[in-house]
């Protein structure tokens, strides 16, 4: 069988203090209740970059400026194949708030361990803890 493909971008946003945006999945969807780092589907045409904007924006309603990749991630679930785009950002501008998750934290990678994320955010985890 086929696995749908989506390709995704991620965000890892650092604000000035050095922690990282995390936000927690609606219950009901994909990973309800599971953390993640924020992003979403590439639309037809457009860039990795421009994409991690759009959905930082579309999910949290803050601005954010793409910086360096840091680390590209395949995998498969039972339904779907992805491959994670994931990207340093910096955060620029405007208040976080819950428009397409449930809650949000900003962490540090100390204290990353005590949310639960989805499988294929692990790898992104252990890249964080290496830099």
């Amino acid at each position: 069988m086929i696995l749908p493909h989506k390709l995704i971008g991620v965000g890892v946003i650092w604000n000035e203090a050095g922690k990282i945006l995390i936000d927690k999945r609606k219950p009901g969807g994909a990973f309800g209740g599971f953390w993640e780092f924020p992003g979403g589907k590439k639309e037809v045409g457009e860039t990795i970059e421009d994409c991690i904007k759009r959905e930082v924006l579309e999910e949290l309603g803050i601005e954010v400026a793409v910086e360096e990749h840091l680390i590209t991630i395949e995998h498969n679930y039972s339904e779907v194949r992805v491959t994670l785009h994931v990207y340093d950002c910096r955060y620029l501008r405007g208040i976080p708030q819950t428009i397409e998750c449930d809650e949000f934290r900003w962490v540090t990678l100390d204290e990353i361990d005590r949310f639960t994320f989805p499988e294929a955010n692990q790898q992104i985890i252990t890249a964080l803890k290496k830099t």
